[in-house]
């Protein structure tokens, strides 16, 4: 009788964690899903619920970066960026987020360390790079001795 019940138990233990990733999966992906309909809000509240239940999952991170940058709520952007990057280092749209936030700060150091990073990792976002530096020239104060 016992090892019945411990079957049953780890039987529905089972199921209860698959319903988990499968929950998982479904939040991100309406998320998405809302992400591209520009259903700012909604999408926010499903990428939310997603780290609920899978904190180190960086993709969701990174969609709540880009609607807080529409929203123009910096800190959080700059937030979740970092902690896709924490996540996952050579994440380069992350990257290139990242160095933008600080051309925005005129942080001119920490560009041209995150472009040098940016080189080895780009794959999509390569030209964006050029465009990055060629901005931060435009910024960058004129050595006049």
């Amino acid at each position: 009788m016992m090892k019945i019940i411990k079957l049953v138990s780890i039987f529905f233990i089972a199921i209860n964690l698959a319903n988990l990733a499968i929950a998982e999966d479904i939040f991100f992906e309406n998320g998405k899903k809302k992400y591209n309909e520009k259903k700012y809000e909604e999408s926010k509240f499903l990428f939310q619920r997603s780290i609920v239940f899978h904190p180190k999952e960086h993709k969701s991170y990174l969609y709540l970066a880009k609607i807080y940058n529409l929203e123009n709520d910096r800190k959080e952007e700059e937030k979740n960026i970092n902690t896709v990057l924490l996540l996952d280092p050579i994440n380069e749209e992350a990257n290139y987020l990242l160095m933008k936030i600080e051309v925005k700060k005129s942080n001119y150091s920490k560009v041209r360390e995150l472009a040098e990073n940016f080189t080895e990792i780009c794959i999509k976002l390569c030209d964006n790079k050029t465009l990055i530096l060629e901005s931060l020239k435009n910024l960058e104060p004129k050595n006049e001795s």
